[in-house]
């Protein structure tokens, strides 16, 4: 048998300089580490989606915003929230806000939210709050100032905080005649409270959810979204949420920014019109000062149309009467004052009037 005793031996004393050598090249190879090991350790984006019933019992608007942003690349994002998830028959991060039954002037007043937003730490949050405010006849100012004082106690959790808020969707309960004019009346003054809370560093962007839902079809109680109203609520929130996820979090964006909405324009033009149908065109173009790397719109025509065929783009219908179109591969890179057009085909009933669509656009930003 070799013996072996005499070779141990002499490796004895190089131990402690194999020691000393790895302690000398650690720190290079902490130095030499990938950028990816990096941005692995990074945190998702934390979003709050906040509310009452139309955002948590069940809110199955979040499942389909959810993996419509995981199946386009958002996917280091974190839904959160004190609640947890109430079904909707497909996986999703579930975590919400969105207290069945409650009034934001009862939030406001009460102070729930800061202890809220303490458990959760989000970077984001997506608001559609007030509906049980306007069914209980609460006035405009009052609710708008309670928006005003959540907003003031978002801030202290997260100066850099990034608000959504909806312009609510319609309500028509058979209990309550006179909801769905007040849902209009309020709408109607929360632009102009935005444009006054927003701040270059916690910027608040309005989310219109009324305009193309019907109430008639996309709810089931004429205050509830059914599956249709599902997904024009999502569809509604995906570019803008969009904007601020490919802004990044602590860079809200100055306005004109790609990323910001200001940054993207959109028009629309109908090019010829039949029974049943038209042909209708889109021009997205880059306001910002920077060049983009793509854009995304939203296409909502007048109610009963569909959007049918798009070319120049890619069509991702939401419901019978809203669809969101990206960009082809050859026509989303704009410079500065740059456009592109894509065209579409879309359906009406038989007595539809003239052509007409309300068409919006969020850009990206191009890699620095």
């Amino acid at each position: 048998m070799r013996d072996t005793r005499h070779s141990r031996l002499r490796l004895l004393p190089l131990l402690p300089l194999f020691g000393l050598l790895a302690a000398l090249l650690l720190p290079l190879a902490v130095a030499l580490a990938p950028p990816a090991a990096a941005a692995r350790a990074a945190e998702p984006v934390r979003i709050m989606p906040l509310g009452d019933s139309i955002t948590g019992s069940p809110g199955c608007w979040r499942a389909v915003l959810w993996n419509r942003l995981q199946s386009t690349g958002y996917t280091d994002i974190d839904f959160v929230g004190t609640l947890g998830p109430q079904g909707c028959g497909q996986p999703y991060d579930g975590d919400n806000e969105g207290h069945g039954g409650e009034l934001v002037t009862n939030v406001a007043d009460q102070n729930l939210l800061p202890a809220r937003l303490a458990a959760t730490l989000p970077d984001i949050v997506v608001m559609h709050f007030g509906t049980n405010d306007v069914w209980s006849a609460i006035a405009p100012d009052r609710i708008l100032a309670s928006y005003t004082k959540l907003v003031e106690q978002i801030r202290v959790s997260n100066p850099d905080m990034r608000i959504l808020v909806a312009q609510i969707i319609p309500m028509n309960p058979s209990s309550c005649t006179g909801c769905a004019q007040r849902v209009v009346d309020f709408n109607a003054r929360i632009p102009e409270w935005a444009r006054t809370t927003s701040t270059s560093r916690s910027p608040v962007t309005v989310v219109d959810q009324w305009t193309g839902f019907d109430t008639a079809t996309d709810t089931y109680d004429g205050v509830h979204p059914s599956a249709s109203g599902d997904e024009k609520i999502a569809a509604r929130w995906y570019p803008a949420l969009a904007a601020l996820l490919d802004a990044g979090p602590g860079d809200p964006g100055d306005p004109g920014d790609p990323g910001d909405p200001s940054a993207c324009t959109a028009s629309f033009r109908a090019v010829s019109a039949w029974q049943g149908g038209y042909q209708g065109e889109v021009t997205v173009a880059n306001a910002s000062a920077s060049a983009v790397s793509g854009w995304t719109a939203t296409v909502v025509p007048a109610p009963g149309a569909r959007l049918t065929q798009v070319w120049n783009g890619t069509l991702d219908p939401a419901s019978d009467d809203t669809a969101t179109v990206s960009n082809a591969a050859w026509n989303g890179a704009l410079p500065p004052g740059a456009s592109a057009t894509f065209g579409f085909i879309a359906s009406t009933p038989a007595t539809a009037g003239a052509p007409s669509a309300t068409v919006t656009c969020t850009a990206r930003a191009a890699s620095s």
